[in-house]
């Protein structure tokens, strides 16, 4: 049978009774929806995720450790010189202060950062320039303020680069503007030199938080532990599970960060797809109580055919292929809903999706995605429940005896 012939008796054998069509339709559409919704949000939300905290540096490693003493500027280089894989290591210490210009006024968080800093955290500049090695080197009085401050500060639209800013009492030219991390403080945040930073504001020569940035195709779990464990030799920090030694280590990579993401929401999707697929059942039996009625109907109709010459292979093909076509419609619909589902779920429940990813106090917006995987797979779903409940009627209707089928009624 050619295909066209086969295209044109599946049409014409599902529009012979389209109310049981769209009914035996519905339950594909809904479990297809379903999946398709939650698919798409869940991915949306991981791509907030990874967008706004920087979770798409994959080669950072964090490293906090205490033995008693400060964490000083050649630390650094101990760890980066006694642990292979570092491409660099840089520092930041972190102290709060107030902003001002002359007519405005605001809590911020002041950083003293050290080189690699803003490339190892990915920051994005929206104008002007970083700081420059020298200035990282030196206690310039050079600052990169973040799109927050310099909304509360400057106003909308208006380029804070070139202007100047007081943080006690001094004041300090703004030579650039990176995006708002939700990572750092919520009122907005002042980087300068970790050295500026140390003489005017914290008083504090020790760094609050060290990063590493992994060489490119470096094992990053391996590269924690030999981390870990050179800290605690190197500084004398006794192990974990030592009820007399004193201090701590906490290393951890983005990567791993990324990985009890990608696990958390993996879970919550698997039980999102878990109920979506019993809807999908449902369909599936649907389809083939359908079928089967549809060969009741029809077996004066396929011994007629198989008089007339068709093979066992056209009955069986017809009759898939009336199922799979069924799946496939109902699974473009469901399809279609669930995108749009997706939407309105997202800007209905912005408020507690945007708690989950919020930059700076405020909610960021959550976009459903719908990946290609995402398509082939709703596809696929709906190919294989055509085939595998239109089978059995498909089979049942191909093994039909030629006289018995005629003398039917």
């Amino acid at each position: 049978m050619r295909i066209s012939d086969l295209l044109y008796e599946t049409w014409s054998a599902l529009m012979a009774n389209k109310g049981r069509t769209m009914l035996t339709i519905l339950g594909i559409v809904i479990g297809i929806s379903a999946v398709i919704a939650m698919t798409s949000l869940i991915d949306g939300v991981k791509n907030s995720l990874v967008s706004q905290l920087g979770l798409d540096q994959s080669r950072v490693v964090y490293i906090y450790y205490w033995n008693g003493s400060e964490t000083r500027a050649e630390d650094l280089t101990t760890i980066q010189e006694g642990v292979e894989g570092y491409e660099f290591i840089t520092g930041m210490q972190s102290g709060y202060g107030k902003a001002s210009t002359d007519v405005k006024q605001a809590d911020t968080s002041v950083m003293g950062v050290s080189k690699g800093f803003f490339s190892a955290l990915g920051m994005k500049l929206t104008d002007g320039r970083m700081l420059t090695d020298a200035e990282l080197n030196s206690d310039a009085m050079v600052v990169v303020i973040d799109s927050s401050l310099a909304r509360s500060l400057f106003g909308e639209d208006v380029s804070p680069v070139g202007e100047q800013i007081e943080i006690g009492n001094d004041r300090y030219s703004v030579i650039g503007v990176v995006e708002a991390s939700s990572m750092f403080a919520s009122q907005g945040t002042v980087y300068m030199p970790w050295q500026t930073c140390s003489i005017r504001v914290t008083g504090s020569t020790s760094f609050d938080q060290i990063v590493g940035y992994a060489l490119e195709g470096e094992d990053m779990e391996s590269l924690v532990q030999r981390t870990e464990s050179f800290i605690r030799q190197r500084f004398n920090i006794a192990e974990e599970d030592d009820t007399e030694g004193q201090g701590y280590v906490y290393v951890q990579s983005i990567a791993s960060i990324q990985e009890e993401l990608n696990t958390t929401l993996l879970s919550f999707q698997m039980l999102m797809t878990a109920v979506a697929g019993i809807s999908l059942l449902v369909g599936g039996i649907g389809i083939m109580n359908m079928m089967l009625t549809n060969v009741t109907e029809r077996i004066r109709e396929i011994g007629l055919r198989k008089a007339l010459g068709a093979h066992r292979s056209d009955i069986t093909a017809q009759f898939l292929m009336e199922s799979v076509a069924i799946c496939l419609v109902g699974g473009i619909i469901g399809f279609l809903l669930g995108v749009a589902a997706a939407w309105v779920l997202a800007a209905a429940s912005a408020g507690a999706l945007g708690g989950m990813v919020s930059v700076n106090g405020e909610s960021a917006a959550v976009t459903p995605y719908v990946s290609g995987t995402t398509v082939l797979t709703a596809i696929g779903i709906c190919a294989g429940i055509g085939v595998l409940f239109g089978f059995w009627p498909a089979y049942r209707a191909a093994k039909l005896d030629p006289v018995e089928s005629l003398r039917h009624q």
